[in-house]
């Protein structure tokens, strides 16, 4: 498989359609990864994939019936709130959301058929929704959906998620805090300071899980050099796994600048992340990974950060 060829990344109308209006998550970030991708040529070193729409049966992998059909109605009547304050209904927004759901599917299936190898899916990583409740602008979890399938569909035990998004990844850790199959590794802003509080080191699991989930929390302010030295620790905790699979938060929102955290790193550390990942899934998970975007709220950090993952996926080696 040619290595251009066993990349690939998802855009389109209906994957940019999840959004809100006038709110920091907005329709325009998909714009603004793409518009970098054109410059710096990658759309023709990539695959290009449509998106895909979920259906309420996957959602329920994750979901409940009751939460699915609140979205349904809400959606229907294009008001009210969905959380506590920070994710508004819109007419369509059900659809939408399960557009984002339905292409990390699809994106999921495609690695496990080897019809790709690595697979980036920008407006996707809907890390902070739980099965009964939107939160921090997320509906569905995509995330949550794909995780499912990856262990009743294809028989995966040991399914590696990590996190790089400045906010803490709560709507995959606590729903799986318990799921020895699933390895967690989160770097992210110190829950004292930030959204969604949470996310202590002392967090590592429970049960048959214990040990086999990593949480780093890092002070305000925190860099590169921060990164890069709690970085390895990752690596460190997911290579002694050997994960058949590895999924990759690459929210944005860690980059100086963005409006909502305080941190200061450049996308340096995105490319050292997404190189570690794919080595460490060419060493055990036959090269299968999955980036998907996350967060990120400022544009240009949003654009450098994304690229910087493609940059990785494309240049390093697959085996």
């Amino acid at each position: 498989m040619a290595q251009s060829r066993a990349v690939a990344v998802y855009t389109g109308e209906e994957l940019g359609r999840y959004g809100f209006e006038d709110h920091p998550f907005g329709e325009d970030r998909i714009h603004a990864f793409w518009d970098e991708m054109l410059i710096r040529n990658f759309d023709y070193q990539v695959r290009v994939l449509c998106p895909d729409r979920a259906t309420e049966e996957q959602l329920c992998l994750f979901h409940t019936p009751t939460y699915i059909e609140k979205v349904k109605i809400y959606s229907e009547a294009g008001e009210g709130l969905l959380d506590y304050g920070d994710t508004p209904a819109y007419k369509g927004v059900f659809e939408d959301a399960a557009t984002v759901v339905g292409t990390v599917i699809d994106a999921a299936r495609k690695i496990m058929a080897d019809e790709v190898r690595r697979v980036f899916v920008p407006i996707a990583g809907l890390h902070h929704s739980m099965p009964d409740t939107a939160a921090g602008f997320c509906v569905f979890n995509d995330v949550g959906v794909a995780i499912k399938i990856l262990q009743q569909e294809y028989g995966l035990e040991r399914i590696a998620y990590v996190d790089i998004d400045a906010h803490h990844g709560d709507g995959v850790f606590y729903p799986f805090e318990s799921d020895p199959t699933l390895i967690f590794a989160d770097i992210h802003e110190d829950g004292r300071y930030n959204f969604p509080q949470t996310g202590f080191s002392h967090e590592v699991g429970k049960g048959a899980a214990k040990g086999r989930k990593l949480n780093i929390p890092l002070l305000p302010l925190s860099g590169d050099d921060d990164f890069m030295m709690m970085w390895d620790k990752v690596e460190e905790f997911i290579r002694q796994w050997e994960p058949q699979f590895i999924i990759m938060n690459c929210g944005a929102d860690g980059l100086n600048g963005d409006p909502l955290a305080h941190l200061h790193y450049s996308p340096r550390a995105h490319s050292r992340a997404a190189r570690g990942l794919c080595e460490i899934a060419e060493e055990f998970a036959e090269g299968r990974i999955l980036g998907v975007g996350g967060g990120g709220y400022d544009l240009h950090n949003v654009a450098k950060a994304w690229t910087a993952i493609i940059d990785s996926f494309l240049e390093t080696p697959m085996r």
